[in-house]
């Protein structure tokens, strides 16, 4: 097969993922190829055979498993379509596991932790050396994901810190988790503020090393927030859904970024809500009882 661009999304059974790959589907051209990614056999080639057939689907599809929790596999992967196509254009990590209000965060943490982040490292470190000039690397993460949200004691982990530097934090979080001393040391009691935090942390801290090339080449690495989404995994956390999108519309905000000629400077390494750059030091501490899952 000859697929001229190829695109990649984390998480795409479903929800905000499907949605992204519809959209990638339709915006691309026959030539390229969208590859549609989950953790079940089934699902995913369903899911992928039903994209194939929608009417305004131009591009080519094809589901692929990836347990986004195997950082080893992740690296097959990229390793492969570096082998077979010579890298990249689009990929989108989305990938995030589902937890509900009435569950222990303590015990959900491992699960959470190495879906949202561990597995964010390992796309970023693997499939950004494969990632060809003027290609687009995103994490979907949150407006929850500015420095901000945190105790000001935690900063210190996250800003300006290098990726193995995030994933020390991210994994003394866990531990803290584990051991019962996570609130005393500052950390949220609800897993998604630390874990939108060190996403976007991850994703600046791979841009900071690689800007000016980048940047060269018209090539984005950034995260971003699709705002308030109606999907399975968010819709339990909320009460008021009056002002949320569908997946279709939160996608689609999300797509112009991939589709937009060029690289605003502005986006480069930042997290991004349609379209304009959140400041990183924005934001304040969640109350607790609040209960916000990727707004």
């Amino acid at each position: 097969m000859n697929a001229s661009r190829i695109a990649l999304v984390t998480g795409a059974n479903q929800g905000l993922g499907r949605a992204l790959v519809e959209g990638l589907a339709a915006r691309m051209g026959p030539d390229d190829l969208v590859l549609l990614t989950g953790r079940s056999p089934q699902r995913v080639a369903e899911a992928a055979d039903e994209v194939a057939r929608l009417p305004g689907t131009r591009s080519q599809v094809r589901g692929r498993v990836l347990d986004v929790t195997d950082t080893v596999a992740i690296d097959h992967l990229a390793g492969e379509l570096h082998r077979q196509y010579g890298g990249v254009d689009v990929v989108i990590s989305n990938a995030v596991a589902r937890v509900l209000p009435e569950e222990s965060q303590a015990e959900r943490a491992d699960e959470f932790i190495d879906v949202s982040n561990t597995a964010t490292h390992a796309v970023l470190r693997s499939f950004g050396p494969v990632l060809r000039p003027g290609g687009r690397l995103l994490v979907v993460a949150s407006s929850l994901g500015t420095l901000g949200h945190l105790d000001p004691r935690l900063h210190h982990l996250f800003d300006g810190a290098s990726l193995e530097q995030v994933e020390y934090a991210v994994e003394s979080w866990r531990g803290a988790v584990h051991n019962g001393t996570a609130e005393d040391a500052g950390w949220p009691r609800w897993l998604n503020v630390p874990s939108k935090v060190a996403q976007v942390a991850a994703v600046r801290a791979v841009a900071a090393e690689r800007r000016e090339h980048d940047l060269t080449t018209h090539t984005l690495i950034a995260a971003v927030c699709p705002g308030m989404v109606d999907t399975a995994t968010s819709r339990p956390w909320f009460s008021d859904y009056s002002q949320a999108q569908s997946p279709a519309e939160a996608a689609r905000a999300v797509l112009d970024v991939v589709f937009t000629d060029g690289v605003d400077p502005a986006l480069y390494g930042e997290l991004a809500r349609f379209g304009k750059p959140l400041p990183w030091y924005g934001g304040t501490p969640p109350v607790e009882q609040d209960r916000m899952l990727r707004p």
